[in-house]
């Protein structure tokens, strides 16, 4: 029988798409996925791990001590542990695990399917952490999560030095691909039914610094315009120092590309942003939100936001509190300040007592709920278009609703009723319908659809099917097969890296 394999993803959009090529690596050298079932059961388990959050240690070995004692009774069962804190913590992670088989980098995650068999051959834990990328993720298989949305990277790494993030360390400097191999990726996944990507870099602002072409982003983004069946185009993330004038243009000019941006503040405090060595000022990140609403007046703006910086006064959270005041953002991500082991921050005199931070912490959530549940109270009565989405929202079985994304990002529960539904909604599908209702974190629609338009992707969602890609190299010679394949854990945690 084939061995099975369970990833458990923590982190970002990074490790998300990272664990996407995992998956099509294993399945490529013949494991197959769990079914749902537990990591006790898996003869394979992956943890796909992070260290940018604070307590990121302790989480991956809590998971690994339950998984001693299964380990115990089942000794042909395999742990691999990558991502960012195996990058980190290299040789120690089996120090302390002795029962781990497989310690991989974030640098050759293509290496898992041999590291696993050496492991299993030679008896003994692997470690391989290399120094810089061995080869670029699109190169490698994937198994995508999603029917109808996908992540596209278009480069890794970064080369800003932010004081509290350790990434750079830990992903590389930045390597950016080339346009022709990204519009490759998109294309085969829009001719697999998908609607919806998101090209995903640690700076997409900088994207094309590589190969000597500082407008490059803008013009992927114009070029995304051009595929047929391409409904909606994203982005994350940028940074406000590298954000230009025909970034904006061409969100503004690209149908497809959505009004929505998600752009770290981190503080609005220019003192702090110059300690964090964040190279902008809080004017020049609220120009470029002015300049944004300019082209595009119903953009929905998302942030991050970190509280309790080293050295952060009252007077420095009140210029934080008067930005969001003025930016009005539609969400915000918002972080305790947590020391990061190897970043000058940790070294940085003021630490600031626990009690400070979560007063402080308290008053910016509360504000930013304040204005986001004002935002979306505007909304009330307006039409929408969403793609249905799956596992968006929690109580959707007792409400007999489903949710979906608005072109805007925002998350919308609608009532699946009414004439115009044409069918069972799915998945996938795209429907029209009116907002009822807005509250802080998303909005509500019961009012009956307007529309429902049946989908590719709504098909392959209702089928159990998920595209495959096989890397560039395949992609550009011809189109990924389509398999069914289970949907995966959904990702725990988060990261504030930009």
């Amino acid at each position: 029988m084939a061995r099975t394999y369970q990833i458990r993803t923590f982190g970002c959009q990074m490790n998300v798409h990272d664990t996407e090529r995992l998956a099509g690596q294993l399945e490529n050298a013949g494991y197959v996925p769990t079914e749902g079932r537990t990591p006790d059961e898996a003869d394979v388990v992956v943890f796909n791990t992070c260290a940018v959050r604070e307590n990121a240690d302790n989480k991956l070995y809590g998971n690994l001590g339950h998984l001693a004692r299964v380990k115990k009774a089942r000794p042909d069962m395999q742990i691999a542990v990558g991502g960012c804190l195996a990058q980190k913590d290299r040789g120690e992670i089996v120090k302390r695990a002795p029962w781990v088989d497989v310690v991989f980098g974030t640098h050759n995650i293509g290496s898992l399917p041999t590291l696993l068999e050496r492991a299993r051959h030679n008896r003994e834990a692997e470690v391989e952490i290399l120094e810089s990328l061995e080869t670029f993720p699109s190169t490698l298989p994937a198994r995508r999560e999603s029917a109808y949305s996908g992540w596209v990277s278009i480069s890794v790494g970064c080369n800003n030095t932010c004081t509290f993030c350790i990434v750079p360390s830990l992903r590389g400097k930045e390597r950016d691909r080339r346009p022709g191999d990204v519009l490759a990726e998109v294309e085969a996944l829009v001719a697999e039914g998908v609607l919806e990507v998101t090209l995903l870099g640690q700076n997409v602002n900088s994207y094309g610094v590589e190969f000597g072409d500082r407008y490059a982003f803008g013009k992927l983004l114009r070029a995304c315009g051009e595929i047929d069946g391409l409904e909606r185009v994203r982005f994350t993330s940028p940074h406000p120092a590298a954000f230009t004038d025909d970034v904006i243009d061409a969100m503004a000019e690209t149908p497809n590309v959505c009004p929505q941006l998600h752009m770290p503040l981190q503080s609005g405090s220019d003192r702090v942003l110059k300690a964090m060595r964040r190279s902008y000022r809080s004017s020049r990140f609220l120009s470029i939100i002015d300049k944004v609403r300019e082209r595009m007046p119903d953009a929905a703006i998302t942030t991050d936001i970190i509280v309790g910086f080293p050295g952060e006064t009252e007077e420095d959270f009140q210029d934080t509190l008067d930005v969001v005041r003025q930016a009005r953002f539609s969400g915000a991500f918002t972080f305790q300040y947590s020391k990061r082991p190897g970043t000058p921050a940790a070294d940085l005199p003021d630490q600031l007592p626990k009690d400070v931070v979560q007063e402080r912490y308290d008053r910016l959530v509360a504000l930013q709920e304040e204005i986001a549940w004002e935002e979306n109270k505007r909304l009330v009565g307006q039409r929408v278009e969403l793609l249905v989405a799956t596992g968006e929202g929690r109580k959707d079985a007792e409400t007999q609703r489903m949710s979906g994304r608005a072109r805007d990002g925002r998350l919308v529960h609608f009532t699946p009723s009414g004439d115009a539904v044409d069918g069972e909604v799915r998945p996938g599908d795209i429907v029209e319908t009116t907002i009822t209702y807005g509250a802080p974190h998303h909005l509500v629609a019961d009012a009956d659809l307007l529309s429902h338009r049946r989908t590719t992707a709504g098909d392959n969602a209702e089928a159990g099917r998920r595209p495959r890609t096989d890397g560039i190299e395949q992609v550009g010679l011809g189109m990924p097969a389509i398999g069914a394949q289970p949907t995966p854990e959904p990702a725990t945690g988060g990261c504030s890296v930009c």
